[in-house]
């Protein structure tokens, strides 16, 4: 009887343990914004010699496991030339859905993750919803124990008009004592040939390559890895492995847009800013941020739906002092204790 109780005890704790281990992280589910990492657990094989398609060996357990996959004859290449710019990639999934697919290398603005427009999200939880911010001012757009993500604002507001019309310009990713920023860059006229996208590494701008495999990394560990997904304006960011990844895009305010919404944009400025779509990996069940609480387990979204324009609020919680501060009321993350804001260089943002 006494070694039934024992073994009964034992089995309680355990699936507790368990439990409770669930609790710590989000775990990847297929399709709402998470990276399941056995879906580029593989090896890149030659190519087909006849056709060009690429193949890849999968090495994720599962359904997948010691599995090929080819590229589709519509799509042959992971990496399709740069200057083809309305060409779609092959991408390869080794998790259970084991396939192979056609996809365009840059933002979906309707997909989960996606950060759009003036600025519109669609929420971890598939819910869309528009955030104001204000002009000149900065967000924490997820903040997580491992590391945090903060967003510029820039604006106009019209004449007579109670809020104002908010871009994102720039976007900050924090973690460990690294910083990593992409903005957009000021432009009095859009030019598609001109890249107007810009990428600081530590303070210091780097210069992605445009031969190769169009690749910049920090170094051999390659905790951050910057890929060109076009030859201007477009690229793709991986941070310590998946644990972040953005495909981010610089595009300009269009004179249809401005005369269709009444932006009242400037002359002399194109207000060039970003639309990103973001995927992660393990984020805790406490996560916040604009976009971040939407990834939590059983969130429940506030926003009112069936209208127009659904607001989510929450300036006041996420709000910082600069697109470098990882300090707000509700944000998570905190830099290592060896870190100082001497070693974080400010940047000259623009504003209107």
């Amino acid at each position: 009887m006494g070694r039934k109780i024992a073994t009964l005890g034992a089995f309680i704790v355990i699936s507790l343990c368990l439990m409770s281990s669930e609790k710590q992280h989000v775990e990847a589910a297929p399709g709402n914004g998470f990276l399941d990492p056995a879906s580029t657990n593989y090896i890149l094989q030659p190519p087909n010699i006849t056709t060009g398609q690429e193949r890849f060996f999968c090495l994720a357990r599962g359904r997948c496991h010691f599995h090929f996959l080819t590229c589709p004859k519509e799509c042959p290449l992971r990496k399709p030339p740069l200057s083809l710019t309305n060409v779609k990639a092959c991408f390869a999934d080794c998790s259970s859905r084991c396939e192979t697919t056609c996809k365009h290398r840059i933002p979906n603005c309707n997909g989960y993750g996606s950060v759009c427009y003036d600025p519109r999200f669609v929420g971890g939880d598939g819910v869309m919803f528009y955030f104001h911010g204000a002009n000149g001012g900065d967000f924490a757009l997820v903040s997580d124990d491992r590391f945090q993500i903060n967003v510029h604002f820039i604006g106009t507001r019209p004449e007579g008009r109670k809020r104002d019309f908010t871009w994102i310009q720039a976007l900050s990713v924090m973690f460990d004592s690294h910083t990593l920023v992409i903005a957009a860059r000021k432009v009095a006229k859009w030019d598609n040939q001109f890249d107007a996208l810009s990428i600081n590494w530590n303070g210091k701008d780097i210069i992605v390559p445009t031969d190769g495999d169009a690749e910049w990394h920090d170094g051999e560990e390659a905790v951050a890895v910057v890929e060109r997904t076009g030859l201007f304006n477009s690229a793709k960011i991986t941070i310590l492995n998946g644990l972040i990844q953005m495909d981010v895009k610089v595009v300009p305010i269009t004179e249809e847009d401005d005369k269709m919404h009444g932006y009242d944009i400037p002359q002399g400025d194109a207000f060039a800013h970003l639309e990103t779509q973001f995927r992660f990996g393990n984020l805790t069940e406490h996560v916040e941020g604009i976009l971040g609480q939407t990834y939590r387990p059983g969130y429940v979204s506030p926003v009112k739906r069936g209208v127009a324009m659904p607001m989510m609020g929450g300036e006041d919680r996420y709000r910082t002092s600069s697109l470098l501060s990882t300090k707000c009321v509700s944000c998570r993350f905190q830099r290592p204790i060896t870190f100082t804001e001497e070693k974080s260089v400010p940047l000259k943002l623009a504003q209107a």
